[in-house]
């Protein structure tokens, strides 16, 4: 990793850490209204969605298919969430299913340490030693091979500062003042691009550690359910591990994945299609195989 690299990351981690700060000295002073959480909830939740039906179970897994201009719209909204580049992150993510625990996982708290300090490492650690490190070549070849991503994967820096300019105007137009402007900015900007940060690093650092498990796999990955809604249904990580081009991670009536059901939601609209869905057959028998073993 280049020192340019490093420094990147590490303001990418900073900063909004230091508009949160900012943001609850606000929020004691009552200087913030229903405008600005209302734009960092919108702010969060297509910038999310970007991340787990775009990047996530889209680009990396292609759980489902859809047209190239969703992609390019699914590919941008991701972006905005400044956890890096499209093809960056997505060869990272092949990376660690390729070897997950192992040596080689970008991100697993069993192989760089042990107890709290593996878990640091598998949560922000890793973004200033092994982030962006996957070779593109090997592990997101077929982004690469196409134009238009490697445009989107070009102007990240573009879309970070988008993340930015939109809820400032959102706020701009909703209170028609500066403030309401700057505040919506700190509020749907930096401080929505850290709460997502840090739900986002919790799949790879807390669903590695701590959580319930039930199928047959070789690896570490567990469910939590409190961080299932924050993260878009994420957070059913042993699920996902166990079959990883699901679509729709959340498998039992109660595991709520707002994710999947966005992905179902395009396939009734017509915008989705070739979705990968796992039958309760095969759930169970890995569920035997977990029980045999």
């Amino acid at each position: 990793m280049t020192p340019a690299h490093r420094i990147s990351n590490l303001a990418g981690a900073i900063v909004p850490f230091v508009a949160f700060l900012a943001a609850i000295l606000l929020l004691w002073n009552r200087l913030v209204d229903w405008s600005d959480l209302a734009v960092m909830t919108f702010m969060y939740v297509i910038t999310a969605l970007g991340v787990t039906v775009g990047f996530h179970r889209l680009l990396t897994h292609r759980s489902f298919a859809t047209s190239m201009p969703l992609q390019y719209v699914l590919a941008i909204l991701g972006s905005v969430s400044v956890q890096g580049p499209v093809i960056s992150w997505v060869a990272d993510h092949r990376k660690h299913h390729a070897f997950t625990d192992k040596e080689g996982d970008p991100h697993s708290p069993h192989t760089h340490d042990s107890g709290l300090k593996g878990l640091w490492y598998a949560h922000m650690g890793w973004l200033f030693d092994r982030q962006g490190q996957a070779a593109y070549s090997k592990f997101a070849k077929d982004l690469v091979e196409d134009r238009g991503m490697r445009r989107i994967n070009r102007l990240f820096p573009l879309w970070v500062a988008l993340g930015i300019v939109v809820p400032f105007g959102l706020g701009l137009a909703i209170d028609g003042t500066l403030a309401g402007g700057l505040t919506a900015a700190l509020w749907g900007g930096l401080v929505r691009i850290f709460l997502l940060h840090h739900i986002t690093w919790s799949i790879n650092s807390i669903c590695h550690y701590f959580g319930t498990r039930r199928f047959a796999v070789d690896d570490h990955s567990t469910n939590v359910f409190w961080l299932a809604l924050p993260s878009m249904g994420e957070s059913w990580h042993h699920n996902h591990h166990a079959f990883p081009r699901a679509a729709v991670h959340g498998m039992r009536w109660w595991e709520l994945d707002p994710t999947g059901w966005v992905i179902r939601g395009l396939k009734k609209t017509g915008l989705a299609w070739n979705v990968v869905e796992i039958t309760p057959e095969r759930q169970r028998a890995k569920e035997m195989a977990a029980t045999a073993a």
